[in-house]
């Protein structure tokens, strides 16, 4: 069964060009991982819900705040190596993501301990250049970034 997730890019545009805003996923598994593990604020879609209500539903968990006011902009569909489908909304907006904070989920930890432990699901979120985004984000999201340069640069 191929999953499909919706997410929202924010970004804002310096003196030294566009930035957006892209999250770190929490838990063991990525905690030492950092070029190439991060992510567009994004989540699963329950059946039959509006991929636009899907990614302010995951970006409300996952940040602790409400997608800013302002025109979203499709960004793109793109299939990540393990075969989901990921839906990019882009909206232009400054936040503050000093105090963000994710809601959580629990596994097994360390594995086979029979103990579980809880972990946010993201545990940080970040203004980067787009250059440095391109390090940082999920090679496979990298047409999210083409997309948001593009809106950027038209007149």
């Amino acid at each position: 069964m191929v999953h499909t997730s919706a997410g929202i890019l924010l970004y804002r545009v310096g003196v030294d060009g566009p930035e957006v805003l892209i999250a770190h996923p929490g838990g063991p598994f990525w905690a030492r991982k950092d070029d190439g593990a991060w992510s567009i604020v994004k989540g699963l879609i329950t059946d039959g819900e509006d991929p636009w209500t899907a990614a302010r539903r995951e970006f409300r968990e996952e940040v602790g705040v409400d997608v800013p006011a302002g025109e979203h902009i499709e960004l793109g569909t793109v299939r990540q190596r393990g075969g989901k489908i990921v839906i990019a909304f882009g909206v232009e907006a400054d936040l503050d993501v000093s105090n963000a904070v994710s809601n959580t989920f629990e596994i097994e930890w360390p594995p086979k301990s029979g103990l579980m432990k809880s972990f946010p699901e993201v545990d940080r979120v970040e203004w980067f250049p787009l250059a440095q985004a391109r390090t940082k984000l999920l090679a496979s999201q990298h047409p999210f970034l083409d997309a948001v340069e593009a809106v950027v640069a038209a007149p």
